[in-house]
C-alpha cells in the first residue's frame, strides 16, 4: 500500500483548483466541438431547440401554433444517408428555410417523432407534424398529410 501526502499553502491550493477548473472547461468545450456534428453554434441556430421529453416536443410544436395529440403517432429511428443526392434537394431546401441544416447530420441516426395535428387552419383531418431530433435537439421538421393529394410544408402555421 502506498500513501501520498502533499503540503499546500492556501494560495497554491487556490491556484491549483482554478487551473483544474479551466482545464476541465477546456476539455468539455473540445469534447462538444469534436463530438457534436454542429459544434457549439449549431445549437443556437434559429430552428434548433432542446427537447428532452415528450412534453418538450409538444411545447415546441405549440410554439409554432400547433395543437397536437398527447402522444406521438409514430416514433422511429432514421438514418440520414452519408451522401444526400438530388432526390433530397427539395427536402433540404424546406429544412434550410426553417434554419435547419441536415447536411451536418449525414451518416447519423436520428429520431423522428410524428404527432397528429388537431387544429389545422383549413379544418382538414389527418394532418401530421414530424420532428427530427438528434441528441435532444430538434434538427428538422415538417407538417404533412399522407392523403393521395397530400402536401408538405415547414413547421410555420400557414396563413
Amino acid at each position: 500500500m502506498f500513501i501520498f501526502t502533499a503540503k499546500f499553502s492556501r494560495r497554491r491550493l487556490i491556484i491549483f483548483l482554478a487551473a483544474l477548473a479551466v482545464l476541465c472547461a477546456g476539455v468539455w468545450g473540445l469534447w462538444q466541438t469534436l463530438f457534436s456534428p454542429d459544434g457549439a453554434e449549431g445549437a443556437m441556430a434559429s430552428g434548433a431547440a432542446a427537447v428532452h421529453t415528450n412534453e418538450d416536443r409538444i411545447a415546441y410544436l405549440n410554439s409554432w401554433g400547433w395543437q397536437v395529440s398527447e402522444q406521438p403517432v409514430t416514433t422511429e429511428e432514421v438514418l440520414i444517408p452519408e451522401q444526400l443526392d438530388e432526390s433530397y434537394a427539395d427536402y433540404l431546401a424546406l429544412q434550410s428555410q426553417q434554419g435547419f441544416d441536415l447536411e451536418q447530420y449525414c451518416g447519423k441516426r436520428v429520431k423522428r417523432y410524428t404527432y397528429e395535428i388537431t387544429n389545422y387552419p383549413s379544418g382538414e383531418t389527418g394532418v401530421q407534424a414530424s420532428l427530427l431530433v438528434y441528441r435532444d435537439t430538434v434538427i428538422g421538421g415538417e407538417v404533412f398529410t399522407t392523403s393521395l393529394d397530400g402536401f408538405m410544408h415547414g413547421l410555420a402555421m400557414p396563413t
